[in-house]
């Protein structure tokens, strides 16, 4: 399969193209790296990967930013940073490739794991991986050409956890493998609709 994996530069976007390149054809984009370059806060530029890349049978996203902070430091605002930067970002990189993808293909998001195991200061995020399970869930049924659609939703990596450990008191690291894993599972598999974890 023909598979773009956006954010192919972060720490999830290196776990999937290191278990799918052996049997896929990836191509890697990003904000500032990658085979192809692409601005998801910027719809025309997300036409102009799809555009570069040509047909697909497969999109990842592994990119997203959120706001953290105390509940009573945050504002609307910082929450909206979260849901433009994180959801509204990959949503509109469904909806500007769905004419895209070739018939059966699939697009597989990321959310996290702080929706279903909280931490302090992170609603920003919860709310933002609450929204994306809810669009893909309900987006599912509405696809056109067989296509599919999921979200891998993982917990802290262990490559992540030296920097971030200390945000996720108690939570056990996940391995990147795991974290590859459950993006070919909702690739290669028949899944859609899902929130898939990896805890």
């Amino acid at each position: 399969m023909k598979i773009i994996v956006v954010g192919a530069a972060g720490a999830i976007g290196q776990a999937v193209c290191a278990e799918l390149a052996p049997r896929h054809d990836i191509i890697t984009a990003g904000r500032s790296s990658g085979d192809v370059r692409v601005d998801l806060a910027d719809r025309t530029s997300i036409e102009a990967m799809y555009r570069a890349a040509g047909a697909v049978d497969a999109v990842v996203c592994a990119a997203g930013e959120v706001e953290f902070g105390r509940l009573s430091e945050m504002t609307g605002e910082k929450y909206l940073f979260g849901l433009k930067n994180k959801v509204l970002t990959q949503i509109n990189l469904v909806l500007a490739g769905m004419n895209v993808l070739t018939d059966g293909g699939s697009f597989t998001l990321t959310s996290g794991i702080l929706d279903r195991d909280p931490v302090r200061e992170g609603s920003g995020s919860a709310t933002a991986n609450g929204a994306l399970a809810g669009f893909v869930k309900a987006a599912a049924i509405d696809m056109p050409r067989s296509l599919r659609i999921n979200v891998v939703s993982p917990g802290l990596l262990q490559v992540s956890a030296e920097r971030y450990g200390a945000i996720f008191p108690g939570h056990d690291p996940v391995s990147s493998r795991r974290v590859g894993l459950a993006y070919a599972k909702c690739i290669e598999g028949a899944a859609t609709g899902q929130m898939v974890p990896v805890d």
